[in-house]
């Protein structure tokens, strides 16, 4: 049997053409996955300027000024300094455990961007169990902690260690169950479904408005899973020198400096997905999307607005966690367990049973 040459060039252009399909596949699938971790970068960038310009301006100090233009290029010039330091590791620590454990806690919270949608059409997974994922995944982060203060083999670094434990677990749970009442007001745990909920009624329509109790125990709550001030007891410097991250140094230490403030991010956007409407601005009786006609615009342009609606709802309310910083006293360790346990548990209860027995009358 004769083969015609014309015919195997065929046969090679069409397996090329497909090979191309596939690379151009796999291109697709990358090209957002880049540009979030990109925007993360950029974002954790601006949280360390704004904190460091906002500290500066509750403590009548000028703040960073040299790091490129109004010194916002400061945070890239310390990451590049840690970048650059010897790593070391302690000599009778375990050293798979501390390497592992800034890793661990880094992965974790970058996981959690995944279900956070950014705009209408901008979300890596709308998955049915959204806001529920997010908590499982965050909850792996202080694992890391744990395992990284056990591996230096310091009794400070343990401490540590144990308390953000501890601190993660008091606080999930009233957490949960904030997330548990929004979920039965939108009849869905999808983060995309809930923001949808809230567009029906406006601004009004907020849950902020709704749950105004389930949103201050969430704020706190969130507060102690990003070990802020007052709740930065796994790291208080006057009594554990720098809790489970004292024997870091280099990029390792740079991983849990970045690790915190990504955290930080992950709360405050989900604050803005559950409680602020995400990415709509509904002013009474005036819908920003309308009134900018963008349904006849393009999804481009929708998708664009969405997105800085949605970051600029998150940094105003970055301002709350950035202030709390420098205006409320450490609590002791028994404050803080008791808050969580007797107090916030007790409260998120009751607003969920509320929750549930409106829903039911509503019937």
């Amino acid at each position: 049997m004769i083969i015609d040459t014309t015919e195997i060039k065929v046969i090679n252009l069409f397996s090329r053409l497909e090979s191309l399909k596939e690379l151009y596949g796999i291109i697709w699938i990358l090209v957002p996955i880049l540009a979030l971790v990109l925007g993360i970068l950029i974002g954790v960038l601006v949280i360390v300027w704004l904190e460091r310009e906002i500290s500066a301006g509750i403590q009548q100090r000028i703040g960073p000024e040299y790091a490129g233009p109004l010194g916002i290029l400061q945070a890239l010039a310390d990451g590049t300094k840690l970048l650059f330091k010897e790593n070391l590791l302690p000599s009778r620590g375990d050293a798979r455990l501390f390497s592992i454990g800034p890793s661990i806690a880094v992965i974790s919270i970058l996981l959690s961007f995944s279900v956070i949608p950014f705009s209408s059409n901008l979300i890596l997974a709308d998955l049915s169990i959204g806001v529920f994922l997010w908590i499982a995944i965050s909850s792996i982060a202080p694992l890391g902690l744990l395992m990284s203060g056990y591996g230096s083999n310091n009794k400070y670094s343990f401490l540590g260690g144990l308390r953000a434990a501890a601190q993660s677990i008091s606080y999930e749970i009233p957490l949960t169950l904030c997330v548990l009442s929004i979920s039965l007001l939108s009849n869905s745990s999808s983060t995309v479904d809930i923001i949808e909920a809230q567009s029906k009624y406006g601004f009004w329509g907020w849950n902020l408005w709704r749950q105004p109790i389930g949103f201050f125990i969430f704020l706190i709550s969130s507060l102690a899973e990003c070990e802020r001030l007052p709740f930065d007891l796994p790291e208080a410097e006057e009594e554990l020198v720098a809790g489970y991250q004292t024997e870091y140094s280099g990029i390792k230490f740079g991983l849990f400096y970045v690790a915190s403030y990504l955290n930080l991010l992950v709360s405050s956007l989900f604050v803005t997905v559950l409680y602020l409407g995400g990415w709509n601005f509904s002013i009474p009786y005036i819908s920003v999307l309308g009134f900018f006609d963008i349904n006849k615009a393009g999804k481009v342009f929708g998708t664009i607005i969405g997105i800085f609606i949605t970051l600029a709802k998150t940094y105003l309310f970055l301002f709350i966690p950035i202030a709390t910083r420098w205006t409320l006293p450490r609590l002791r360790m028994d404050q803080l367990l008791n808050l969580g346990w007797k107090f916030l548990l007790p409260i998120s209860l009751g607003n969920l049973l509320l929750t549930t027995s409106s829903q039911l009358l509503s019937l």
